[in-house]
């Protein structure tokens, strides 16, 4: 429609992407970002290399979002992965695929997909007003009508709300969308910490800080029972665990924390072996090595880091020879190395989670077009809403898929 004025609030990947193609359906287009520049998320995204997407089909990635996963199924349809790589090849970015499907910049660099952005909103013609903070959604009878900016009243026929939510605040994200939405009547769900690494008990993890363990087995319980695995990599910290395998597991385990269950985490140190192969591999390896000291014999089996702790778990002292060590001890080390339990006692503040779960209600959000089904000429996209995938290039999807469609929706005016 010639002549319709669009805002999008927030630079992030959502908003940038909404900005670009509100500007391409024809309308007037001003993104407003309340930092003195936009994409500062993206510029920390997968270790500052930005995985932008996954190469994993339709339905495998909505599984990848769990329950808030089927209102993606519409935005999906319209724009996802091959068409997401096909822009940015278009746009001068090369990608490569790697391990999981996982799609990054060539180059290895974050900043090589914020500039692209920045060039690309600059030949759309969108007006890109930095340090711009807005207070307040104008409202006329169930319809926007602009926003408070710095004071100042901004009019438009639509306004996309592109936020973010509330992880990694230094970047902006401190949740100001969630007001807004709400001041517009939208319900939102809890907002809580998601990919976030967690915090346990006592001091074991503490004592092995640094330690990166890969391929292993991690079964999550839940008041004593089983409730998900994840198999791959752990790192251990000060507070507790980190790495992919854990954030995998930390959105439901943040919330069972919050419900006031017991969370505890069951690491298979050794997942290739069952107990009665692993049990062949000590007798071989404790007769081999007989009159060598129990300690050093470990290191052969487990990382020099787990090796104290191990021993101090299963009662067996350090300097008794292999030949020493009994049935008993054996069955205990083999049991330890198939079940190392941690008790998942907390988590890690906003400032360290990756995204947010929870946000506004997609109940009333339209997935056809992202506009809000209370407020007419009201579009939400991104981690504003209440969706939230595992690692591994899905949330970027989501709020460049998403941001996409609203601000097709919004210039366009359906």
């Amino acid at each position: 429609m010639a002549g319709r004025k669009v805002i999008v609030v927030g630079g992030g990947a959502a908003g940038l992407m909404a900005a670009g193609q509100a500007a391409l359906a024809g309308s007037d287009t001003i993104l407003l970002e309340k930092m003195n520049k936009p994409g500062r998320k993206i510029c920390i995204s997968g270790k500052g290399r930005c995985n932008i997407t996954n190469i994993a089909d339709v339905p495998d990635f909505i599984d990848h979002f769990g329950k808030t996963g089927k209102f993606l199924r519409q935005p999906f349809s319209q724009f996802f992965s091959a068409e997401l790589m096909d822009f940015f090849n278009s746009q001068g970015v090369t990608l490569v695929t790697e391990r999981g499907g996982r799609v990054f910049p060539a180059s290895g660099k974050a900043y090589d997909v914020l500039d692209m952005f920045v060039r690309w909103l600059e030949q759309c013609n969108v007006t890109v007003n930095r340090s711009a903070g807005v207070e307040e959604l104008l409202l006329q009878d169930k319809e926007i009508r602009g926003v408070l900016c710095n004071n100042i009243e901004i009019r438009a026929d639509a306004v996309i709300l592109a936020t973010g939510g509330a992880s990694y605040p230094a970047t902006g994200s401190t949740g100001d969308g969630y007001r807004l939405a709400a001041s517009a009547g939208h319900h939102i769900i809890p907002v809580r910490p998601a990919l976030v690494p967690l915090e346990t008990s006592g001091e074991t993890a503490g004592r092995m800080a640094g330690l990166n363990l890969r391929n292993v087995a991690v079964s999550m319980f839940i008041n004593g029972r089983k409730h998900r695995q994840a198999f791959g990599e752990l790192v251990f910290a000060e507070f507790g665990v980190t790495g992919p395998v854990v954030l995998t597991l930390s959105g439901e385990a943040v919330d069972a924390l919050r419900d006031g269950k017991k969370v505890e985490f069951s690491i298979d140190l050794k997942p290739a072996l069952d107990e009665q192969k692993l049990d062949v591999r000590l007798l071989r390896d404790f007769e081999s090595r007989r009159r060598e000291e129990i300690g050093s014999v470990l290191r052969g089996l487990l990382p020099r880091e787990m090796v104290p702790v191990c021993l101090e778990c299963i009662g067996v002292a350090p300097d008794i020879p292999a030949c020493q060590v009994n049935a008993g001890a054996r069955r205990r080390l083999r049991l330890w190395c198939k079940d190392f339990r941690l008790n998942v006692t907390g988590f890690r503040p906003f400032t360290e989670a990756i995204i947010t779960a929870g946000g506004v209600d997609t109940r009333e959000v339209n997935p056809r077009t992202m506009e809000s089904k209370l407020i007419k000429g009201l579009y939400l996209a991104g981690e504003l809403l209440d969706i939230q995938g595992d690692t591994g290039g899905y949330n970027l999807q989501a709020a460049f898929s998403t941001g996409w469609l609203a601000g097709r929706s919004a210039g366009r005016g359906s």
